[in-house]
């Protein structure tokens, strides 16, 4: 039995997916629920059942859980970049996980966790998932935070040599329409250009980066998928690693280069307008960022990311475009 939490959000129901296509079928989903575009994600996919994450969290508390179970993936979290109730996003991420990973260690399953590239900041320190720098990190956002703090509880007590933390950075692609404000640029570029045949992008408050050159790691959710199940134990590769990684393209792209990509994917010119940052994240906006994917290519992964103009054009065109694919 494979449990993912967070199962019909974005990044849980693609892993429950990519699972399904390599024949895995014993899969539990726990979430806050299964209704309207969360629906969506998991009606075409194949689990056992699903469970509400407070009664979940109920059955790990008492040790109470009747599947054996070889893995957990808990992808699921508060990920609202936004969010300022700091009782709230401990509770719910990282109590939560710390619940959920000392079932794991007592019951020997391995703990795949969800972590941020949030958590670097504005990349003062760089973006090496290097143990000694992770600690020191110091996130611009309180989400951030929050993943920061159950990171240094892996590492504090050694976790690290037993759990999987991944901190994925610019993830986009289908499954994300239930994301509201948090949807990819890529997503709300695709509805902005077709209700507008514009795109609107933040204008740079920093002289450095011009406006639109803004940069970020994008990755495309089969990409992150794939790099996520390196991981799991039904991979000889990676079923004996641990440890902290980065989960992205190791690629920096503008949001112009993205948002040409999207203009692009719909054979149309690109017509973009810069508007002025909203005043609740000019600061904690980052510039810049790249993840450095050393250490996960010595662990074993072998596998090349898809291009950013190929993916976003797989992703305009077989998923978002009417008539196409509901979910991935």
């Amino acid at each position: 039995m494979k449990i993912i939490t967070g199962g019909t959000g974005f990044i849980g129901s693609a892993i429950c997916w990519r699972l399904n296509k390599l024949g895995a079928h014993d899969i539990l989903l726990i979430d806050t629920d299964m209704d309207g575009l969360k629906k969506k994600n998991v009606d075409p996919l194949d689990y056992v059942d699903f469970i509400d994450k407070d009664t979940f969290l109920k059955q790990i508390q008492k040790d109470s859980i009747r599947y054996k179970v070889d893995s957990i993936y808990h992808m699921g979290a508060c990920s609202s970049t936004t969010e300022e109730n700091m009782n709230f996003l401990v509770e719910n991420n990282v109590e939560y996980s710390k619940s959920l990973g000392n079932w794991c260690l007592k019951n020997n399953a391995k703990y795949i966790y969800a972590s941020s590239g949030a958590t670097y900041g504005d990349g003062s320190l760089g973006f090496d998932d290097d143990l000694e720098i992770l600690p020191k990190l110091k996130p611009l956002n309180k989400y951030g935070l929050s993943k920061q703090m159950f990171d240094k509880w892996v590492i504090e007590n050694n976790y690290h040599s037993k759990f999987v933390g991944l901190k994925y950075f610019n993830v986009f692609g289908p499954n994300e329409d239930h994301k509201g404000d948090m949807r990819s640029m890529v997503n709300k570029a695709y509805a902005q250009i077709l209700k507008t045949g514009k795109l609107r992008l933040f204008k740079s408050l920093k002289p450095e980066y011009k406006d639109g050159e803004q940069m970020r790691d994008f990755i495309y959710i089969k990409d992150a998928v794939e790099m996520t199940l390196f991981f799991d134990p039904f991979n000889e590769a990676g079923k004996n690693e641990t440890g902290i990684y980065n989960i992205g393209s190791g690629t920096a792209s503008t949001w112009l280069e993205a948002a040409d990509a999207v203009f692009k994917s719909l054979s149309k010119e690109p017509d973009i307008e810069f508007i002025d940052m909203p005043d609740n994240i000019k600061n904690q906006y980052q510039y810049y960022s790249k993840a450095n994917i050393n250490k996960l290519r010595a662990a074993g992964y072998e596998n090349e990311c898809m291009k950013l103009e190929d993916s976003i054009a797989d992703y305009v065109q077989n998923y978002l475009s009417p008539g196409k694919n509901l979910s991935i």
